[in-house]
């Protein structure tokens, strides 16, 4: 059974930090590249942050770029988003997403709250 499984989420301050991890399970994690994407109320999913199957490239919605940080370990099945200097703008439910080179097939997490406020 294929699955992504978000954990981190939660309340934090603005200035805060957290680390959501989404564990894969059911498919080669390794041959995956995995994004991040979140969605505010009322408004359309967006792109966060993604990492190459290898680990070896990342790339950055400018709106997160120099504050998150997209992380893999292929040994854990397991990727990481390490957010730091949150503002409440970075309020939503954030979700991982993991797609195969030829994109043909692709998972999503279930979802985990992440709320900025004082």
């Amino acid at each position: 059974q294929v699955q992504l499984v978000q954990s981190g989420g939660g309340l934090v301050q603005p200035g805060g930090s957290l680390r959501l991890s989404c564990a894969a399970s059911g498919f080669t994690f390794g041959t995956y590249g995995t994004s991040w994407y979140r969605q505010a109320p009322g408004k359309e999913r967006e792109f966060v942050a993604s990492i190459t199957s290898s680990g070896a490239t990342t790339n950055y919605a400018d709106s997160v770029k120099g504050r998150f940080t997209i992380s893999r370990d292929n040994a854990k099945n397991t990727v990481y988003l390490q957010m730091n200097s949150l503002k409440p703008e970075d309020t939503a439910v954030y979700y991982c997403y993991a797609r195969n080179s030829y994109g043909s097939t692709y998972y999503w997490g279930q979802g985990t709250q992440v709320t900025v406020s004082s």
